[in-house]
């Protein structure tokens, strides 16, 4: 592997991989494959995680294949230099801002979308002119077998490569000097590649999750606000960075939600377990059952580990001390807690981790305007659930605890992209007042730089 390593590293030094026309030679290399493999991916897919093939089309490979053709649509105006403006007291001077690859990048993919979620990242830094080591969830084994075959089949392995292997692999993957780290998964392990990267001052990209809230308040549109909070909540049986991590609702119309939460499952999930994810392995599953306060249960939990099936699972009348909002649920499980005014819910808020995405179905502008604008969040959606991470044109990222960094369109070039900036200055102009000694010019440079 460390052979592998150095021939990237020197790949990446050599300037093959920075023309215009072979990024998007290789961006179309890659979107053929994706589309060549598509059926093994589908089964793969459905072996990893139970996905349908609706569900992993929409948001695995069908998602990928519009990133690309977005990243080839725009790398052209992606990569010219961009001049900016030159302040009048640099006189005969010009300034432009160029963007260069950053070098030698790591990608480090979850389980919960083995597949977008490893291509995503790699379609940014391959449009940015990089060379690239890929490091698949181990916990989603045959979707990693199928990513390598499609990358082993499109890439030389100096410009794009990958390294199956659990997390002793990834170890000896951070140990080495990259010039990007980009990584997706739980906030525990992104400590871990924080601190690993900080051994040779390498930037990172972290994409971790969080506690994300969901609140409706009393203006709210319910039958809307229920489709649309259990289609965000249950996809990937739950297993989703920004699904709604628990629902905090306005006291009266808590139970009217719920029901209509309810009936929304049973038709997404009309002959559940069929047509439903499933968690991902026995760890996962044995600890989403810890989380589970049987005595609050109003709805669902039937699992069955052997086939690690958990359906959708409601809990009411949870408060912070539950076990259930001591962490991020990555699960099935739907915590319910009230409230009886927007602000107490801000103040609340303001105490907890800043979560990679908040929720609120309200058609109060005044309570939109105040939770919008006072609780610090990844990215938001109003009266919709998941919807920010599928507009190319935002930036997709979390703060603090739910991460560092962001990506998606021309955000995952910028990542993986170096801005460098440019002054080109004049040789026919050269005023005497920019060189000392100064004392007898200070008057004109108090002038200038006031």
């Amino acid at each position: 592997m460390i052979e592998r390593l150095n021939t990237q590293r020197t790949h990446a030094r050599s300037g093959v991989t920075r023309p215009r026309a072979f990024r998007m030679e290789r961006l179309k290399a890659l979107y053929d494959a994706i589309k060549d493999h598509e059926k093994l991916l589908l089964e793969a897919l459905a072996k990893d995680l139970g996905k349908t093939t609706g569900e992993a089309y929409a948001t695995e490979i069908g998602y990928c294949l519009s990133s690309i053709r977005f990243a080839r649509k725009h790398l052209k105006k992606w990569m010219k230099p961009r001049r900016v403006k030159t302040p009048w007291y640099m006189l005969g001077m010009r300034s432009r801002v160029h963007v260069e690859p950053v070098g030698h990048v790591l990608i480090i993919g979850p389980y919960n979308y083995p597949f977008h979620l490893v291509i995503e990242p790699l379609i940014g830094a391959i449009a940015a002119g990089n060379t690239v080591m890929v490091k698949p969830s181990e916990h989603a084994p045959a979707t990693a077998d199928v990513l390598k075959t499609i990358i082993d089949e499109t890439f030389d392995a100096k410009h794009v490569s990958v390294v199956l292997g659990n997390e002793e692999v990834a170890a000896s993957l951070l140990a080495w000097r990259f010039d990007h780290v980009f990584f997706t998964g739980s906030e525990r392990v992104g400590r871990i590649v924080y601190e690993s990267a900080a051994h040779h001052l390498t930037p990172v990209t972290l994409e971790l999750g969080g506690k994300s809230p969901c609140i409706v308040d009393a203006t709210a549109n319910l039958d809307v606000a229920a489709r649309r909070i259990a289609f965000g909540k249950w996809i990937n049986a739950g297993q989703t960075c920004i699904a709604p991590d628990y629902l905090w609702v306005h006291a009266n119309v808590k139970d009217e939600l719920v029901q209509k939460i309810i009936a929304a499952i049973g038709r997404f999930y009309p002959s559940m377990p069929a047509g439903y994810g499933r968690i991902v392995n026995t760890h996962h599953f044995d600890r989403l059952v810890g989380l589970v306060n049987r005595e609050k249960l109003i709805h669902g939990f039937e699992s069955n580990r052997d086939r690690l099936i958990f359906t959708p699972a409601i809990m009411d009348h949870v408060s912070w001390n539950d076990k259930v909002m001591q962490e991020e649920v990555f699960g099935p499980v739907l915590p319910v807690l009230t409230f009886a005014s927007i602000e107490a819910v801000v103040d609340v808020l303001k105490t907890k981790p800043s979560p990679l995405a908040l929720y609120l179905f309200s058609a109060d502008k005044r309570a939109q305007k105040h939770v919008l604008a006072n609780v610090r969040y990844g990215d938001a959606c109003l009266n919709d659930t998941l919807s920010h991470v599928i507009n190319p044109h935002l930036p997709f990222g979390g703060v603090g605890a739910s991460g560092i960094g962001h990506y998606h369109g021309k955000h995952s070039f910028e990542t993986f992209s170096h801005h460098k900036s440019i002054v080109r200055r004049t040789t026919a102009v050269d005023p005497p007042i920019a060189y000392p000694p100064w004392e007898t010019k200070t008057k004109w440079i108090r002038k200038i730089l006031k």
